[in-house]
């Protein structure tokens, strides 16, 4: 029963290899597509209002409680989404996922009007059941709907795509096909799924509590969405006029689809070797992440909490161009960092039942760490000491993103040999 035993299964079958065209509706790059398009206009529209510094806010306790709500229980339903996702499909888990966002959206304006932070919040709380659902779906699809020699690619295929930017990703759910239905170029399908129960799901994703790949990944889950709060409150928010933290914004989620382009070029590329692919990727990533903390860290010293610096303006010359780099080179690092960790976690398995388990589990320690870092910053933590708590969260998880690719990553001609063993061994019982 595995990813290339189905495959072999239905060339056995005589099954004919679909059209040439890159284009194909059940190819896997059409699908990736898709809810790359679905993810520009969801956790895109989210991102645009977040990225502005306290939702857009003067005063961020709003946002910030909003977010926490909102991180509190991603981090419950990233960790169940993965299940959610094997009983109930593709289809109904996006499409009830994506509604929760419209809502947040609409508790910011209200907010504008009224000063009341109750809708907000309990927005935040419900974007987070969807948000759980959409992204262990997302992840599932994007790890397990490519060939497994390409898996870097299509990830910075998604993320270009998600982080263009929207409004109409509920419609664009209804196009996402089921893996049985999506046919690679060479004719094979992406997996054998069959839908999973309440029981087997509950069971599988208790076994990730104690699986020494998914603690090893804990690290890296954790700082990849903490760094947010500090790049978007007390960067972006401190140090930028209204109208220049969104013109920042452009360039932040621009830096992060030439990050995600360029890391993908690396993963899949660079050497022969998937295992050397995966050590180079990390510490490529991990010399960019250190300088530019580092340079983070020089920014840093010049303004705190108790004393901020006059608010920038893009017209500002000189005065603006170094922030401007440093916010750009954060936007550049989230992209590879997350990018890497999507790698990682697809090449620890095919099939998009156990993927999406894993992506669930880094989802909702991800959100845990999220919902901590806009508590952080709501009890006034030093900027300082939340730029060193960001640089060590995330210089700790290299070297165990090191170990799991080690024992846990094998190369292409590895699993071929392995998958050929499982299909002798059945046959010579006979």
């Amino acid at each position: 029963m595995g990813f290339e035993a189905a495959d072999n299964s239905d060339k056995e079958k005589g099954q004919n290899l679909p059209s040439n065209s890159i284009f194909r509706y059940n190819s896997p790059l059409v699908q990736v597509g898709l809810i790359g398009l679905v993810c520009f206009c969801c956790p895109g529209m989210f991102n645009a209002l977040s990225g502005m510094g306290g939702g857009g806010q003067v005063d961020p306790t709003a946002s910030n409680n909003a977010s926490t709500a909102l991180y509190t229980t991603f981090a419950i339903f990233g960790i169940l989404g993965g299940g959610i996702y094997n009983i109930l499909g593709p289809r109904l888990t996006l499409l009830s996922a994506c509604s929760t966002y419209v809502l947040y959206a609409g508790s910011f304006l209200y907010y504008n009007h009224y000063k009341h932070q109750a809708f907000a919040i309990t927005a935040g709380a419900i974007l987070g059941v969807g948000a759980g659902l959409l992204w262990a779906g997302q992840g599932a699809i994007m790890t397990s709907y490519p060939p497994p020699n390409r898996k870097g690619t299509y990830i910075s295929i998604f993320w270009s795509i998600f982080n263009m930017g929207g409004v109409i990703g509920t419609f664009l759910t209804l196009a996402i096909l089921p893996p049985s239905k999506v046919v690679r170029d060479d004719g094979t399908k992406c997996t054998n799924i069959q839908y999973s129960n309440v029981t087997t799901e509950a069971i599988e994703i208790g076994k990730l509590f104690l699986n020494w790949k998914m603690l090893l990944l804990v690290p890296a889950a954790w700082s990849s969405n903490f760094f947010y709060t500090y790049q978007f409150n007390n960067v972006n928010g401190v140090m930028f006029n209204v109208r220049t933290r969104g013109l920042n914004n452009v360039f932040y989620w621009g830096a992060q689809m030439a990050g995600s382009i360029g890391i993908g070029y690396i993963m899949d590329f660079s050497f022969k070797s998937r295992r050397t692919r995966g050590f180079f990727g990390i510490i490529v990533v991990a010399v960019l992440s250190s300088a530019i903390w580092a340079g983070g860290l020089a920014n840093q010293l010049g303004y705190s909490r108790g004393n901020k610096p006059e608010k920038l303006d893009f017209k500002g010359g000189s005065d603006y161009a170094g922030p401007f780099v440093l916010y750009f080179s954060f936007g550049l690092l989230d992209a590879m960092f997350q990018s890497l960790v999507y790698w990682v976690i697809g090449a620890l398995a095919n099939d998009s039942e156990t993927l999406s388990r894993y992506v669930g589990f880094y989802k909702g320690v991800q959100s845990a760490g999220g919902a901590v870092a806009w508590q952080v910053d709501a009890r006034n933590v030093s900027f300082l000491g939340q730029l060193i708590m960001n640089w060590v969260f995330t210089t700790v998880s290299y070297p165990l993103l090191i170990v799991l690719v080690l024992f846990a990553v094998k190369n292409e001609d590895e699993e071929e040999e392995i998958t050929k063993a499982k299909e002798v061994a059945p046959k010579e019982v006979e």
